[in-house]
């Protein structure tokens, strides 16, 4: 009995792991993207110009993953993408400073030698001014009153008009 049990235990040890892999592969089931680190692309990279202060660089690519106190000349960033239950992909840069400002740039990216202008996309609407008659509060308590008549006294006394009557002759 004990060796059926130490069987089946040492059995489902091994089989449970392999229980992902099949998981992974059953079609309709939803796997979620993994993003970690800083989010690294060349279109940031290509903003990055020599003698850059840290704080335009921090500004461009934002605080670093890892900034070591024994080299404190020497900024990293990571990116880590697991899309969907597929390879992991990693991708890395790290930029040296001399003082204050930016003298290097090594990794998986390097920065264009040629200044690019990037157009903006984003419009301007011009929304037209809204006329409101009454207010919210207003509104709501228009619902509660009774009757129509003390709207129209109410509406009178409100506003102040010089009535005219003929004088007899």
């Amino acid at each position: 009995m004990k060796l059926i049990r130490s069987c089946s235990l040492i059995a489902s040890i091994f089989l449970l792991p392999s229980c992902s892999y099949f998981l992974d592969r059953i079609p309709g089931v939803y796997s979620l993207d993994i993003q970690q680190g800083n989010m690294i692309s060349q279109d940031v990279i290509n903003q990055l110009r020599p003698n850059m202060s840290k704080r335009q660089v921090l500004f461009i690519m934002g605080s670093p993953m890892l900034k070591d106190i024994f080299h404190e000349r020497r900024w990293d960033y990571l990116y880590s993408l697991q899309a969907g239950g597929k390879p992991r992909v990693q991708k890395k840069i790290s930029l040296f400073f001399e003082g204050d400002k930016l003298i290097g740039v090594q990794g998986d990216y390097r920065p264009s030698n040629i200044a690019t202008l990037k157009l903006s996309i984003e419009k301007t609407i011009d929304i037209p001014k809204r006329i409101i008659d009454k207010t919210l509060s207003q509104s709501v308590l228009s619902f509660f009153e009774s009757t129509t008549e003390t709207k129209a006294i109410k509406k009178n006394t409100s506003t102040l008009e010089t009535v005219i009557t003929p004088l007899p002759d």
